[in-house]
């Protein structure tokens, strides 16, 4: 099945016509929204295309083609598009839905495998995604045909996409809650500690001081800064516990003896993702980096934090 369904998108992308050109500038052109319309499994691969287009900068809504003709095509404006979907072309509830479109004045597309049907001929233009047959052993559960329509769907929709110009940027205004908003917005401002959460010392502390001020933090260590604020060196608890292995007391030593220098450090505006990454790549295993703005120490970025946060 899986074999036939990507023959069947590969045969479509070897006949693609001059009708998916067009589609595309109407809805690059359309001063209104793009309305997906359908019923059945078509209506559902049509919610999705909504979708897809909503989250890449293209205004669209799904239109049940049941609803629309009880009253919800007064929905449906102008200066729309409406994009509608059947695969045979004659489910009834989507082919009267034209003369309603086009007496308000919207474009009309219909998604379909039989471009003669009443729909084919009733619409301003036709997309054509027929395949030779289902991958049901029986050829008529629509399997092929949706994927197709699918396919065929979110191939028009990254068009769009990148006629628009798209960014990441505009990415994330569409998708600010989830994982994805998360890598796309989150900075390591946004999630490093600061303040008592990210202890700061003075090379001369002693050690007993500084076991505390981590404990109370529960933080992975502390940064050792100059008098103005400029990073010295950090100690991390790999750090304490190496010291006390090796046979030094709590009481005796200073975060001078223990610090570590030349360490990874981090931008506050550098996009979390990116720093979880980088902590993901480093050549050795750390669990904290330095926040450094202007060469000075502005907060602890630890890695349990970035996981916490759930950027994966």
């Amino acid at each position: 099945m899986l074999a036939e369904e990507a023959a069947a998108i590969l045969a479509l992308a070897d006949r693609l016509d001059a009708a998916y050109d067009t589609l595309i500038d109407w809805i690059l052109e359309c001063k209104g929204r793009v309305v997906t319309c359908g019923i059945g499994k078509s209506g559902h691969i049509a919610a999705k295309t909504a979708a897809t287009f909503a989250s890449t900068g293209t205004p669209s809504f799904f239109l049940h083609a049941a609803e629309a003709v009880h009253g919800d095509l007064g929905m449906v404006t102008e200066g729309d598009v409406l994009l509608a979907y059947s695969y045979s072309g004659e489910t009834d509830e989507v082919v009267r839905l034209f003369p309603s479109f086009r007496k308000i004045g919207a474009k009309t597309v219909i998604v379909t495998g039989r471009p003669e049907s009443s729909a084919g001929r009733a619409a301003d233009l036709v997309i054509n995604v027929a395949v030779d047959r289902e991958a049901c052993p029986n050829n008529l559960a629509p399997t092929t045909s949706t994927t197709v329509m699918l396919a065929a769907s979110d191939a028009i929709a990254v068009a769009v996409m990148e006629r628009r110009a798209f960014t990441r940027e505009d990415f994330a205004q569409f998708h600010p809650a989830g994982a994805l908003g998360k890598r796309l917005l989150l900075t390591v401002r946004d999630v490093m500690r600061s303040g008592d959460d990210a202890p700061v010392v003075a090379p001369e502390t002693p050690l007993a001081d500084l076991l505390r001020l981590i404990t109370q933090a529960g933080a992975g260590g502390a940064c050792v800064v100059d008098s103005a604020g400029g990073l010295l060196g950090f100690v991390s608890d790999g750090d304490l516990r190496r010291w006390i292995v090796g046979g030094h007391s709590v009481h005796e030593g200073t975060a001078a003896d223990l610090m570590s220098t030349g360490g990874a450090t981090t931008s506050p505006d550098l996009l979390a993702f990116e720093a979880l990454e980088f902590f993901q790549n480093y050549p050795r295993k750390i669990g904290e980096m330095p926040v450094l703005e202007a060469g000075q120490v502005v907060g602890l970025l630890m890695l349990k934090d970035l996981l916490r946060v759930g950027l994966v």
